[in-house]
């Protein structure tokens, strides 16, 4: 039995470093062009509400397209430790 827990315990470590992976790269683009936007607005006096918006959605969007091929990459492989281990668990 503490060997299913151990087992189990460092699946979800993977899938949380592995969430991370997928999701930091966008996480922190979209921060960088807020704080950017934020500065420039403060600099400026520009309270524009979509002027924080549309830049932010644009970057975002363009990491998680660039990240695409990669975070396949990444899921690919955690979902092939995750049903490697199946056996473990006596699903297989």
């Amino acid at each position: 039995m503490q060997n299913l827990d151990l087992i189990i315990t460092d699946l979800a470590r993977e899938l949380f470093m592995t969430a991370l992976m997928l999701a930091g790269p966008m996480l922190i683009a979209g921060l960088l062009v807020g704080l950017a936007v934020s500065l420039f607005q403060a600099l400026t006096s520009i309270q524009e509400q979509t002027l924080s918006l549309v830049p932010k959605m644009l970057v975002v969007g363009i990491v998680a397209i660039l990240m695409l091929a990669p975070g396949l990459g990444l899921l690919t492989e955690y979902a092939h430790r995750v049903l490697e281990r199946m056996s473990t668990f006596g699903l297989s």
